[in-house]
């Protein structure tokens, strides 16, 4: 034995909670050798994997574990000693000091584990005289409670009647007493049909006899092994103590949960593999207004499944989903579907369901609309999927219409798209996606039936087909771009506006191809009053109107607009005249279609009449009248009902002979005449 020790009136007992950190835990009593050291985490006595420092030292020392307990683990470090003397004095031999002092400590230390122990015991109190100490024989209390008669000692109470008596009272005005069993049977545990939950035992009828018998069943902690699919009709309940409460499948060969009616609730427990975590389809009764809440499901070969399967009259609608984790699921985190002629599965919610691959393979997508209707919704949703055998972080199917995705997050590697938009799919609306994958943030197939808002990417909007019955703009911007270089400007799609100066020297201004700049509308004006012509003519095309086009005064413009085939002039300053050409005798009406109306009489002489000058065609219109023919037969330019241009007809007698005129509402006015 150590010398020298001393025994301080120091418990020989310490606690820590472990931070996962730390390996090093310091106790502050004597031990005689490392041996008397006994090291529990979370009372489980350990034998290895620690070091004892500090034997036969007063002051105590520290153990250290070779690797640190995991965070809120109980450490408790105590002195234990064997109870008994194993060394005697030599008869008139030597008195050594050190021998006594050591067995005195040694006995010192022996009391004090003892006492620390009685504390630990139910007793007497000081000031009471104590009764009788004895149980009752074995034989009398056997199935039987610890009781206490007239005088406080124990006796053997019967259990008999016991769970019928009335002893449950709720807090609270207007409460009433209930008997235990009927307190007891509010909620049934699957432990109360055989189930063991210590993942080893086969639950599975246990749990099914549970659901056949009551509508409520508990899921309490521990795990519950299934060989077969737990299945939940209407109004039932599967609700667990959260992520402790777990349903684990022997293989993926089946279903773990099939939820196969109404106003079910599957809720705070934990589902480890399946071929389908949880599978709702309308069998017994239309699956409809049912509710998964606060589950977690472990690799699953489909974490979530909606079907629309076999009959149209049993639809999966309106179904809820809330705080979901689908964890390594096999092929879809969440998949819509419809196995048979059941309508589609239509206007289901789902609120902050989270798929995540955490390494594993997923073969197809973190979510997938394979069918699905009538604005089936994705809120605050995560899907976050291992390349590169995955198809998409989310996937809208060809079978999908009106699928609604807000605030949505998606991850991947190796070009896996974001958000996939299959042909078919139709009137999707993606609304703040932020898309972490290095694959496309919206790879549409759809030929654009979406719409996006603060989603993709380069363009964060996309918008379709607009009716505006209203609008108030502030400020509108137009794009602009400013050219002022000699030479050849290829024009691309990033401007609407072009102001061009060729002050410097000629400009050719090169439209894009029209097939590349469908919808397209583009403005060309020179601002400069040089001489120096800008052209503007098209890559690989005629140019606008299929022709080259020439602006050379200041402030010249063109404005067009691509169909896809050819660019067209819409507006501009250097518009080709509008002209008429008339051969005939007689009376020839004026429309006023046309601005210049090129017109022979030589088969005869030729009346033109115009409108009259209030007519609506007519007020503040200009037209002119040219005579074309060599011939001696007149061109008569009258009025109908009207006295004509400057209050008489006008005779043009001569080939080449014209007039122009104006009506201002009340007559016509000669402008030029030559």
């Amino acid at each position: 034995m150590p010398e020298h020790i001393k025994m301080p009136a120091v418990e020989p007992l310490v606690r820590f909670v472990a931070d996962g950190i730390e390996t090093v835990f310091v106790y502050g009593f004597p031990i005689f050798a490392s041996e008397d050291m006994a090291a529990y985490l979370n009372g489980a006595k350990q034998i290895s994997g620690f070091t004892v420092n500090g034997a036969g030292q007063t002051a105590g020392g520290n153990v250290t574990f070779d690797s640190a307990p995991a965070s809120g683990v109980i450490v408790t470090l105590a002195r234990e000693l064997p109870l008994e003397r194993v060394t005697d004095y030599l008869e008139g031999g030597d008195f050594s000091a050190a021998s006594i002092n050591n067995e005195l400590d040694y006995l010192v230390a022996g009391l004090q584990q003892v006492d620390r122990e009685n504390r630990l015991m139910l007793r007497y109190g000081d000031h009471e005289t104590p009764g009788s100490v004895q149980l009752p024989d074995k034989t009398v209390r056997a199935n039987k409670a610890l009781g206490f008669d007239g005088n406080g000692d124990p006796v053997a109470v019967s259990l008999e009647g016991s769970m019928a008596a009335p002893d449950f009272t709720p807090s609270g005005t207007g409460a009433d007493t209930r008997t235990s069993s009927d307190k007891f049977s509010d909620l049934i545990s699957v432990k109360d049909f055989g189930a063991v939950g210590d993942g080893l035992s086969d639950d599975t009828t246990a749990i099914q006899n549970a659901l056949a018998a009551h509508d409520a069943v508990l899921i309490p902690k521990g795990t519950f092994l299934i060989s077969a699919t737990v299945e939940l009709s209407s109004a039932q309940s599967l609700i667990g103590f959260g992520q402790n409460s777990i349903l684990q499948t022997v293989n993926n060969s089946f279903n773990a949960i099939d939820v196969t009616g109404k106003n079910a609730l599957v809720q705070n427990i934990r589902i480890e593999g399946g071929a389908i975590g949880v599978s709702l389809y309308g069998s017994g009764a239309e699956c409809t207004q049912n509710l998964i809440d606060n589950v977690q499901i472990i690799g699953a070969d489909i974490g979530l499944q909606l079907d629309g399967y076999d009959n149209p009259s049993k639809p999966c609608y309106w179904n809820n989903f809330t705080n979901i984790l689908v964890e390594q699921p096999g092929t879809h985190g969440v998949l819509l579907t419809k196995s048979d002629i059941g309508d589609t599965p239509n206007a289901n919610r789902f609120d902050r369901v989270r798929v995540y691959s955490k390494g594993a393979g997923t073969l197809g997508s973190g979510f997938y609309v394979e069918h699905g209707g009538n604005a089936n919704s994705f809120i605050d949703c995560e899907a976050n999927v291992n390349g590169p055998t995955a198809d998409a972080c989310f996937r809208v199917g060809a079978n999908a219409d009106k699928t609604l995705l807000i605030n949505l997050y998606t991850e991947s590697t190796n070009t896996v798209p974001n958000v996939q938009l299959d042909s078919g799919s139709s009137e999707t609306a993606i609304i703040n996606l932020h898309a972490q994958s290095d694959g496309a943030a919206i790879y549409d197939l759809s030929g654009g039936e979406y719409d996006a808002l603060n989603a993709g990417y380069p363009n964060k909007n996309s918008f379709r087909k607009t009716t505006v019955s209203d609008l108030t703009a502030t400020l509108q911007r137009r794009d602009t771009e400013y050219i002022d270089t000699a030479g050849t400007h290829s024009l691309d799609l990033s401007h609407t506006i072009h102001i061009v100066n060729a002050t410097n020297g000629a400009i050719t201004i090169e439209l894009p191809n029209a097939g590349d700049a469908v919808g397209v509308e583009m403005t060309v004006k020179k601002s400069d009053a040089t001489g120096n012509i800008i052209t503007i003519t098209e890559d690989g095309g005629n140019g606008p109107d299929g022709n080259s086009l020439q602006l050379g005064g200041p402030n010249d413009y063109v404005t067009m607009l691509s169909n896809g085939a050819a660019w067209f002039i819409t507006s501009s300053n250097r518009l080709a005249g509008n002209t008429r050409y008339y051969d005939g005798s007689g009376t020839y009406d004026i429309d006023m279609a046309v601005d210049v109306y090129l017109v022979s009489s030589y088969g005869g002489a030729l009346t033109t009449r115009l409108p009259p000058a209030n007519a609506a065609e007519a007020i503040g219109r200009r037209v002119t009248i040219k005579k074309t023919d060599p011939s001696a037969n007149t061109v008569t330019v009258s009025e109908q009902g009207g006295s004509g241009p400057d209050q008489y007809s006008q005779v043009l007698s001569s080939q080449y002979e014209a007039i122009t005129v104006v009506s201002n509402g009340a007559q016509w006015y000669i402008i030029s005449q030559f």
